[in-house]
């Protein structure tokens, strides 16, 4: 919701109020991006440190004062410290959240709950536009901006619930006793051991669940093809989502519905999302398969981009309406990539570090958008005049066909990786299993003994697909 009622602010006039563009709105979306890609690298390993559970909940309250802050912003550098602080506040959770929830869950499981865990994410976008669709009339009352009152009452939730989960998130299935979780354990001593042991079972490296990250851990991430592919997809396939999270009120209210009305018709939308992701990632697990089902989400937001391209604009507000409900309801590919990644990493160090990675290229792109759309748009001399240009801009309102063209090339691009990705996991899997028929049981027994140090180097160790 802290994220999602930013789009809802600039829809009621927020950049206008306070004396800037859209231009200054997409600087802002750089700072963001940079700020967050870099604190989420390192959110992951100081999860490991700190323990997860406290460590998610202290960065929600530090961004809940940070929401709270957007009600005393004046101007545009007011505009940019805030966003820099909620990026550094935020930055850190989301990976977190990842290596608490691999605690959990085994690796068939786990795309699930990342689907539900965006899922809800969507929701909470559906449920601010909402908000936003009422908070936002009391624009005037004790003098000011309806977006104004909106981050108040979004920073009050978000405190309140942060200081809950302080103290009712457990911080693994042996410590679910105590707090807000009750006198007595969730589960007996017997469900906890099977709790544990499914854990380490289907993934033995989890034995070592709470060892810090090492330097060759960081070694072996940044030398691991596999995970640079998994991040290259994250960067490509959400590029275009900078601007339709940003921008999706903005675009509705285009359509000649009043800016009340456009906040609204942002909820069902997200709904949409929040089925379609979460469906598409429990068939994944129920499955097996990961590459294909990727392709598929990234097809049905290529479909969406192609009509917002393509529409005349006399096309009816209807009809405009339904494609960019259809663009902004596809399944989400973040979690299922995620799940993807984390179950082929091997060792935990690399899972810790991976998943740090994956969440800040996930918001690093904002920042390189601005430098490859202004390549497409104005050449390579024009570059450093034009850093805060990204997809949507200014010129290219209402309709944005040349921002959609940007986006159209970036999610054919996605839709090919995650191919190439999938057909690259099949062909070493082929190869491993021709080497492992060709040693002796002398030399199997060897790689086996090797395999907890390899992780998914080993011979044995075969990609899910």
């Amino acid at each position: 919701m802290d994220r999602t009622n930013h789009s809802n602010a600039i829809s009621d006039n927020l950049p206008a109020d306070l004396g800037f563009g859209i231009n200054q709105v997409n600087t802002g979306l750089i700072i963001y991006g940079i700020l967050f890609a870099t604190f989420a690298l390192s959110g992951s390993m100081i999860a490991k440190l700190a323990g997860s559970s406290k460590w998610i909940s202290i960065l929600m309250f530090a961004w809940s004062l940070a929401t709270l802050s957007y009600a005393l912003i004046q101007n545009r550098s007011g505009y940019w410290t805030v966003r820099a602080w909620i990026a550094i506040t935020e930055g850190g959770a989301v990976p977190a959240t990842l290596v608490y929830l691999s605690g959990f869950y085994k690796g068939n499981e786990l795309a699930s709950r990342l689907g539900w865990f965006w899922g809800v994410q969507n929701i909470a976008s559906a449920s601010s536009g909402l908000m936003a669709s009422g908070l936002l009339q009391l624009r005037g009352v004790r003098g000011l901006e309806g977006w104004r009152w909106l981050f108040i009452v979004d920073g009050i939730i978000t405190a309140v619930v942060s200081t809950l989960t302080w103290f009712y998130l457990p911080r693994n299935a042996a410590t679910t006793k105590g707090g807000l979780r009750g006198s007595k354990p969730w589960f007996s001593e017997h469900q906890t051991r099977i709790a544990v042991t499914r854990i380490i079972r289907d993934d033995p490296a989890k034995r070592h669940y709470e060892t810090p990250v090492s330097w060759s851990d960081v070694r072996d991430a940044v030398t691991d093809l596999a995970l640079w592919g998994h991040l290259i997809i994250t960067v490509v396939g959400l590029t275009p989502t900078a601007p339709l999270n940003t921008y999706l009120p903005t675009v509705i209210k285009s359509f000649n519905f009043n800016v009340f009305v456009a906040n609204a018709l942002t909820a069902p939308p997200f709904v949409l999302q929040c089925v379609a992701t979460v469906l598409l990632t429990r068939n994944s697990d129920r499955t097996g398969e990961r590459g294909f089902h990727g392709a598929f989400a990234v097809t049905w937001q290529l479909v969406g981009w192609i009509l917002l391209r393509t529409l005349p604009s006399s096309t009816s507000r209807g009809v405009k309406y339904f494609a960019a409900l259809l663009v902004a309801s596809w399944p989400f590919s973040h979690p299922l990539n995620i799940a993807w990644m984390s179950e082929n990493m091997g060792t935990i160090g690399k899972k810790t570090i991976a998943s740090g990675a994956v969440i800040s290229c996930s918001n690093i792109y904002a920042a390189c958008m601005a430098v490859i759309s202004c390549f497409i748009r104005l050449g390579l001399t024009h570059v450093i005049l034009t850093g805060g240009s990204q997809i949507y801009q200014a010129k290219d309102a209402p309709d944005f066909r040349t921002g959609n063209t940007i986006n159209i090339v970036f999610a054919v691009t996605a839709l090919i990786l995650w191919f190439v990705q999938k057909y690259s996991y099949r062909f070493v899997n082929a190869r491993r299993e021709r080497l492992w028929h060709s040693l002796s049981d002398s030399e199997k027994k060897q790689e086996l003994e090797r395999a907890g140090e390899l992780g998914n180097k080993a011979l044995n160790f075969r990609f899910t697909i």
